[in-house]
This record gives structure tokens, C-alpha cells and sequence, in this order.
């Protein structure tokens, strides 16, 4: 019988935070595979546990998957870790697991401390609904298109970035979001952990915030501000006028009429904006 591949979560700083769970998974597993293994045996050293390591990274995974999947058809039990948190998570492990399912192998996970969800529950943003994006691209005309996508989600949004960006990924934020409220927790679980909260207009982070890890928490715009944005992405009534006699074959008297409806407004008043747009236009 084939092996199980276990998916431990290990601490985000403090040794103190793995389950009971994971220290047994990694004592009873026949091969622990890390991200690095430096890293690893302090952890397991700190817990008395000694077991074979080998190295799974971003620069290997092709090569390792192969290798593993092997060791685990033929019934090794494999538990992989990254350095810190959830493996997988902006962290390799996606090609293993993978290629384990698609051979039938198991895939057990074992759950753990997760920097997404500390900075989040302690940020005092809304919690109820967010979406994490990893990291944002490094460069900035990138990030900026990546925000821009970004800016019609009415959600928490939740990122990791690198301390020497937060300051540039902030400001492009409140260019993009408008004056939105953020946390930035730095260091979670570790011995200088701190939350710094305030609003994207607020850029001046004390010095110690641009060291570390960092994740960054941007609320969900305020209802005028979603309002705004809707507003602004919405099509002009002359440009959904065309689209619905295009695609629905309607007239302009009818095309006006549905989107009133639409716009939950008079048709005399879509009729008032559509003749604004006109003379906007023309007025150029």
C-alpha cells in the first residue's frame, strides 16, 4: 500500500505554537521534506524529535516531487513542511501534492498556526469576509494593474509583502483604494511582534515596521466609497445603450427604459444623464 503525504503546519515564530497533532505526525513519519532543512531541525531538535530530512524548495520541487511520490508508492510516509506556517501557502508543496492525488496517494493535512489568520483575528478589520492575494508583484507598474483589479472587492484583502516594499505598496494603495483603513502586523508570535493600525493615508510607520515579516490588511472600502467605485466602473448610459441594442437588439426608447431599472432611477432621469453625457462630449 501506498504511503500517506501529512501537510504539517509548523510555528510562524514561537516553537510554542504546533499542535499535538504535528509533533506526533512528525515523529511517527518515515521522511520529513523541507523547505529548508536548516530551518527544520532547530524545530525538531527544540521538540526532541530526530528523523531523515531532505530538502523541498521552490528550486528543486520538480525533481524532489518525482523522487518523493516515488518513496510514497511504495508506502513511506512523507510529512512536508515549509519554514514557517502552512506549506503551500505563498510556499512550495503544490506540484507534490498534485502528482500525489493524481496517483491515488493520500494527502492528509495537519493543520497549524497561519500568519493570514493571526494578523487578521488581531487587526480588529472586518474578519467576516477577506481574500488573500500572497505576495504583490515587485515591480511597481505590475503591482499598481494588480491593485487596480483588486479594487472593486468589497472584502478585507490580505497580503504578505517584503519590508523594504511596504512603504512604496502602501502609497500605490491609497492611490488605487483611496483612504482606506490598514493594519500592518509585523513579526507575528516572535518576541517583537506589532501591530501598527491606522488608514492607507497614514504612511509613516515607525522604523521598526520595515523590518520583518510583514503582513499587510487593507479593509473593505466604506459604503460611499464602494458606491463611488461602482459608479466609476459602470459604463456611461450612452456606451450600455449600444451594448443593449447590440446584443438584445432593443431600441433607444426601450435600452433607456431597462437601464432605469437597472440603475434604480426614473427613466426621465436616465434620459437627463444620457443627455449630459452628450453635451460632455461635445463640449471637449
Amino acid at each position: 500500500m501506498s504511503g500517506t503525504l501529512y501537510i504539517v503546519a509548523t510555528p510562524i515564530g514561537n516553537l510554542e505554537d504546533i499542535t499535538l497533532r504535528a509533533l506526533r505526525v512528525l515523529r511517527e513519519a518515515d521522511l520529513i521534506a523541507c523547505e529548508d532543512t536548516r530551518h527544520t531541525r532547530k524545530l525538531l531538535a527544540h521538540h526532541q524529535i530526530s528523523k531523515p530530512t531532505v530538502s523541498y524548495h521552490e528550486h528543486n520541487e520538480r525533481e524532489r516531487s518525482a523522487e518523493l511520490i516515488k518513496k510514497l508508492e511504495t508506502g513511506v510516509n512523507v510529512a512536508l513542511v515549509s519554514d514557517a506556517g502552512t506549506p503551500l501557502v505563498s510556499d512550495p508543496g503544490f506540484r507534490i501534492v498534485r502528482e500525489a492525488i493524481d496517483r491515488n496517494i493520500s494527502v492528509v493535512p495537519v493543520p497549524g498556526p497561519s500568519a493570514i489568520l493571526g494578523a487578521l483575528s488581531a487587526s480588529g478589520l472586518p474578519a467576516h469576509e477577506f481574500a488573500f492575494f500572497g505576495f504583490l508583484p515587485a515591480r511597481r507598474g505590475a503591482r499598481r494593474t494588480r491593485l487596480a483589479e483588486l479594487a472593486k472587492i468589497e472584502s478585507t484583502l490580505v497580503f504578505y509583502e517584503a519590508p523594504h516594499r511596504i512603504l512604496d505598496t502602501i502609497a500605490d494603495a491609497k492611490e488605487i483604494f483611496g483612504n482606506r483603513e490598514c493594519v500592518v502586523a509585523r513579526e507575528l508570535t516572535k518576541l517583537h511582534e506589532e501591530f501598527v493600525r491606522g488608514s492607507l493615508s497614514q504612511p509613516d510607520l515607525p522604523e521598526s515596521a520595515a523590518r520583518g515579516e510583514i503582513v499587510l490588511i487593507i479593509g473593505p472600502p466604506a459604503p460611499d466609497q464602494a458606491r463611488q467605485l461602482e459608479a466609476e466602473s459602470a459604463p456611461s448610459i450612452g456606451e450600455r445603450i449600444i451594448q443593449l441594442m447590440n446584443a438584445e437588439g432593443l431600441d433607444q426608447k426601450n435600452a433607456l427604459k431597462r437601464i432605469a431599472r437597472e440603475r434604480g432611477i426614473s427613466k426621465s432621469e436616465a434620459y437627463r444623464l444620457m443627455i449630459s453625457e452628450r453635451i460632455g462630449r461635445h463640449s471637449l
